[in-house]
């Protein structure tokens, strides 16, 4: 194949909060594919932004007395320690609140106008009578329109995928206030995404070909795009099956602003994907580049890694953008799944979440976790399940076992004995082990083209324990023992060696760390793929091993309990009955996270006679339900709108009743006149929900 240019993104994780371990699975996803391409000799620019714009960042950032461009430069200087820590090479880390992105999403703004594809229409908008603003989709609730599940934002179900207007949701309510939302006027734009042109373009688009033939969308992505699609005219389809995309939003807004339109900006997911361009251009301008030449030459491929949760916009938003601006569109998205422990979905809130820096923190190797999801990972939208019993035995056995195993057995014996002198391939391998070389190099070659990387940890482990199978059988430690046999001592621990080595290339996309490390273990360059090339007359890149050093660790038990107790530990209570004059450390302080809380709606439960639930604004983008036995204290009614405190990082509860998120602190005396009396901890007024308490 000939030397490819790349253009490789992840999606862009949102500006409000630290990345979690669904973004790391993505970015190990996407860093092991690049750097395959680049050990293949491939230029690749794989870029990477903070989506920092929106209204739940302008509101965050109200919250914490900071200007939105403030808020999102601390989420950014965080970003480092995620990256770095798991080995994901990024060439440049951009903003999409940068001069490139408000330069180019007006550019494609203007073209798609020129093209005739924006309307502007009056609409009927949510407004909060409250906060006194129009309410962004993601901060109205409700029921869904297509399916009745409770408690949707107001522009996708999270249960059964449907797109739709906020206006269409059932019951819906302000998530900042609780709310009843107003319904008033207000003029937007429109893409016209329903105009005949876009569907024909799209329906062609959705289901061609990269220039290598292959479908640019997997199976499952191209089915889900023909149901929003609809069928073509040949199968008796209507061409107005999509609904024209709503992209501005009304002043307050932290994002772009509109040409032409003063007080509107546009809606965040139309600048969000630019924002690829615009991180793009930026890293050209670095080294030197010709950015629009970069773009406009046919010969560059743009390849997308996201999520299954944003396949809309990614397949249908974002091509028609691209294409009817006149620009390059992309030659795949990649779409993979969700990531769920022990077989539940991944939920900070109850206590499912794997925190990638806690991970780091305890001392977990990083490659373990690239290897694991590696194995797991395939061309497929399929969910990736992290097992921490799975975890251990799989590195245990794969890496430690099976792989590592062969150089710290080998090695020895070379070093000791020989004096690190390892024999040429050619004279160790005969010719039908070479082409069982030749022929592992091309399978795993296709297979991390393609994406399964699952079938790249079979493939690769299969061959290490040939390569184990043949140590034991020629027992090296017996044949040391014999003088007569050391020179077949020597080719035989040269062979694993070469070996190991090699797997060490097929490995290299997975554990770059490592593959560092044996390469200098070697005393070779840097691996790269043609190093497998096992064609005679080729030169072996093995000549020499230096002293074995640790290469790989075993995981223990003990760190993945640490890693999951993180959470239990922060939220245990403290001991019933405890003593008033009993003493805590600031550090045990620190662990509980008090914050104020506004209870927007109080209902008595049905069947208790002390449970009242409260629905409480704790300043997040969404309400917590919390069950309080403070019925007999206080009416319902009489609560909603009072401020309260609530312990914010107390574990989820199960009760029978439902889940109780939190919990709502009182104050109870010992009056003999009033047994049981209650009363509720508020705070101030001026106080704002989520404040912390210190």
């Amino acid at each position: 194949m000939s030397a490819r240019t790349l253009f490789v993104t992840t999606a862009l994780p949102y500006a409000n909060g630290p990345l979690h371990i669904g973004h790391i699975m993505e970015y190990i996803q996407a860093d092991i594919w690049v750097r395959f391409q680049r050990m293949r000799g491939h230029t690749v620019h794989f870029v990477g932004a903070d989506d920092a714009h929106g209204a739940p960042i302008m509101i965050a950032a109200e919250k914490e007395g900071v200007t939105p461009q403030a808020f999102v430069e601390r989420i950014a200087a965080g970003r480092k320690a995620y990256l770095d820590g798991f080995h994901i090479g990024f060439d440049h880390w951009h903003s999409t609140d940068s001069p490139e992105n408000v330069e180019l999403s007006q550019s494609i703004y203007r073209g798609l106008r020129d093209a005739g594809l924006i309307d502007v229409r009056p609409i009927e908008q949510f407004f909060d009578p409250v906060k006194g603003m129009f309410l962004p989709d993601r901060y109205i609730k409700g029921e869904c329109p297509s399916c009745g599940a409770p408690d949707q934002y107001g522009d996708a179900c999270e249960n059964c995928g449907a797109v739709y207007a906020a206006t269409e949701l059932k019951n819906p309510f302000s998530a900042l206030t609780g709310a009843t939302p107003e319904l008033r006027v207000s003029e937007h734009y429109f893409f016209r995404l329903s105009d005949p042109r876009c569907v024909t373009f799209l329906r062609e688009w959705t289901r061609g070909n990269d220039r290598w033939g292959e479908p640019r969308l997997q199976p499952e992505v191209l089915a889900k795009a023909r149901e929003w699609l609809g069928a073509d005219a040949n199968e008796g389809g209507d061409a107005g099956s999509l609904a024209d995309w709503d992209i501005s939003r009304d002043a307050p807004y932290f994002g772009i602003e509109i040409p032409d339109a003063p007080g509107k900006y546009f809606y965040v997911w139309l600048d969000a994907p630019i924002g690829y361009l615009a991180s793009l251009k930026a890293l050209c301008r670095e080294r030197g580049l010709d950015f629009e030449a970069l773009l406009a030459d046919p010969a560059t491929e743009q390849v997308h890694f996201i999520g299954k949760d944003i396949i809309y916009f990614h397949v249908l938003f974002w091509p028609a953008m691209l294409h009817f601006a006149g620009r390059k569109t992309p030659d795949r998205v990649n779409v993979h799944g969700f990531i769920t422990v022990s077989g539940a979905k991944m939920s900070k809130s109850r206590g499912t979440g794997i925190s990638p820096l806690r991970y780091l923190g305890i001392g977990m190797d990083p490659e373990w976790l690239r290897y694991y999801l590696a194995a797991k990972l395939n061309s497929h939208v399929q969910d990736v399940d992290f097992d921490p019993d799975d975890f251990l035995a799989r590195v245990n056995a794969d890496l430690i076992g099976k792989y590592v195993n062969i150089a710290s057995r080998a090695s020895g014996f070379v070093t000791r004995l020989f004096d690190g002198r390892v024999l040429p391939a050619e004279e160790v391998e005969d010719g039908a082990q070479r082409e069982r070389a030749a022929r592992l190099a091309a399978q795993v070659a296709d297979a991390y083209e393609m994406r399964e990387f699952s079938a790249v940890a079979r493939l690769v482990m299969a061959y290490a324990d040939e390569i184990n199978q043949y140590f034991d059988a020629h027992k090296p430690w017996e044949m040391a023992k014999d003088p007569a046999q050391r020179e077949a001592l020597h080719r035989v621990c040269s062979r694993c060696l070469i070996a190991f080595h090699r797997l060490t290339v097929l490995l290299a996309p997975m554990l770059p760390a490592t593959a560092a490390r044996v390469a200098e273990l070697f005393g070779t360059p840097p691996l790269r793929w043609e190093d497998l090339d096992v064609t005679p007359g080729t030169a072996s890149p093995v000549r020499s091993i230096g002293r074995y050093r640790h290469l790989l660790s075993r995981v223990e038990a003990k760190q993945l309990d640490a890693l999951f107790d993180a959470g239990a530990e922060a939220a245990k209570p403290a001991a019933p009955d405890s003593d008033a004059g009993a003493t805590i450390s600031i550090d045990d302080f620190a662990r509980i996270d008090l914050r104020v809380a506004r209870i927007v709606d109080a209902q008595a439960v049905e069947g208790s006679t002390k449970l009242l639930r409260l629905e409480l604004d704790v300043g997040e983008a969404r309400t917590r339900t919390v069950f309080s036995g403070i019925r007999a204290a206080y009416e319902p009614a009489a609560l909603v709108g009072r401020l309260s405190v609530v312990v914010a990082n107390l574990a989820p509860r199960t009760m029978r009743f439902g889940v109780s998120e939190g919990m709502v602190l009182s104050a109870s005396g010992e009056d003999p006149q009033q047994p049981g009396a209650l009363y509720l901890l508020d705070a101030d007024e001026g106080a704002q929900p989520g404040m912390k308490i210190r």
